[in-house]
């Protein structure tokens, strides 16, 4: 049996289903704080797939990350298309402190939760990420999938997003996917009328404490997926306090290869060639020059 280490497609849309019918695992990560309850997740769009968890978190783990956060904040960065580094820009004007997974019992058990609600290895998580928006903060509409080289190199592109609201804001602060599809879209707004201008620009998350919004940047046959563009908008009243945990397709930091040069990044490149999967599903296992494949090796493509 093949460990779900690498991409695939057949796991990852079996992956979608069971999200969107609400099924959850208790016994995945097993501990107690693991325990997902189906009945209160939610399904938001299809385009791009996007979930709530209402009462994700408790309290007491919302209180916690921020006490551990707030000692350690600085401005945020975002990463460079070019050279992947970090560096700051407007487009993110937020400050924030990662926390590592063995942190504490209490950050394990959120990290627990996290792969028992998404079906997707611990390994592929990268560390928390808390954020405070203070008045008038914000984080321009963007992509969670990479445009540069260095940072797919690290585990692949970030194919899920589980975002955590650690607190209540007064007004604004929603997260808003202005992309998405339109009848979603004007369904959403006949029901919100309570949303910030920003955030009736598309379907939109009001933060809750405790609440978790799950979305996905890539479509089942790993083609980035335009639709999940998303952004926070400016926080009218009151703060905003938020974690981030992004998931790889690979586990996050082990370096998957140059994809410049000759690699297969799944055990079963190979037999998917001898099938004709090079031809029948280019986009995974060839991709573009912005978007590498997965099988370029298996399907001699590479330079």
């Amino acid at each position: 049996m093949e460990k779900f280490c690498s991409f695939n497609p057949l796991f990852f849309f079996s992956l979608s289903i069971s999200l969107l019918l609400g099924r959850a695992s208790s016994s995945y990560a097993g501990s107690a704080s693991s325990i997902v309850n189906p009945a209160k997740v939610k399904q938001i769009s299809w385009n791009p797939r996007a979930f709530v968890y209402e009462g994700f978190l408790t309290d007491l783990e919302c209180d916690h990350l921020i006490s551990i956060a707030k000692a350690e904040l600085k401005r945020s960065a975002v990463a460079d298309n070019l050279s992947g580094e970090s560096k700051v820009s407007e487009i993110r004007t937020s400050s924030g402190a990662f926390i590592q997974k063995s942190k504490d019992p209490i950050v394990s058990g959120i990290e627990d939760k996290i792969s028992a609600w998404t079906f997707l290895p611990k390994e592929n998580g990268e560390d928390i990420q808390v954020l405070r928006y203070e008045y008038g903060q914000k984080y321009d509409a963007h992509f969670d999938y990479f445009a540069d080289e260095v940072n797919i190199a690290r585990g692949g592109h970030r194919m899920a997003t589980v975002l955590m609201y650690l607190s209540d804001v007064k007004r604004g602060g929603e997260t808003v996917f202005p992309s998405a599809e339109e009848s979603q879209r004007r369904q959403a707004s006949e029901t919100n009328e309570d949303l910030s201008d920003c955030a009736k620009k598309g379907i939109a998350v009001k933060p809750r404490k405790g609440d978790a919004l799950l979305f996905f940047s890539l479509h089942p046959n790993a083609v980035p997926d335009t639709s999940s563009l998303h952004g926070g908008c400016p926080v009218i009243e009151g703060e905003k306090w938020s974690a981030t945990k992004w998931i790889r397709v690979n586990p996050f930091d082990q370096i998957v290869g140059d994809y410049m040069n000759c690699s297969d990044e799944n055990a079963s490149c190979e037999r998917w060639a001898e099938l004709g999967e090079c031809n029948d599903n280019p986009e995974y296992m060839v991709g573009s020059p912005e978007f590498p494949g997965y099988c370029r090796k298996s399907c001699k493509v590479c330079s």
